[in-house]
């Protein structure tokens, strides 16, 4: 409701309806007086109860606070670490895979079929009797092996 000041009595002001508000057609009007009030000279007395009920309340939403943190904290670090957790996985599904073809590669490398094939190719031949000579195995893979030059010849390459 839009208002306008008046002057009133004794400094006062009292407001008054404005426009077309003014007609009241047997309504009691509004009408408001403004009285300036000192409040300067009031002292606030401290209340000791109000105050523990307010540390408290402080102390008690601080608390749940924390309590609500930690919680999100646990929260969100348990979804990082899922994230994590799969990241992983599919990295090992993937070195598995690599794995497993380099096995399979190694197996086709080594097998004895293709080694003479291209050994026929660059003109080797199969070894003669005698030629191919056998290293001993130790029965204790754990056991210390003596180095040892049976057999050995020295060629003289000038010759």
């Amino acid at each position: 409701m839009a208002t306008q000041a008046i002057p009133g009595y004794r400094g006062y002001r009292m407001w008054q309806p404005v426009g077309s508000q003014r007609k009241w057609g047997g309504v009691t009007p509004e009408i408001y007086f403004n009285k300036a009030i000192d409040n300067s000279r009031l002292v606030k007395v401290e209340d000791p109860q109000r105050a523990r009920e307010i540390r408290m309340f402080s102390i008690a939403a601080a608390v749940l606070f924390s309590f609500i943190m930690i919680y999100a904290w646990q929260h969100l670090s348990s979804i990082e670490y899922g994230y994590k957790i799969e990241a992983q996985k599919i990295e090992r599904d993937a070195l598995l895979e690599q794995n497993r073809g380099l096995r399979l590669e190694e197996a086709s490398l080594r097998d004895p079929d293709r080694i003479e094939q291209l050994a026929a190719r660059m003109g080797l031949v199969s070894p003669q009797a005698g030629q191919v000579m056998h290293l001993e195995v130790s029965v204790d893979p754990s056991a210390p092996v003596m180095a040892k030059a049976n057999g050995i010849r020295v060629v003289d390459s000038w010759q």
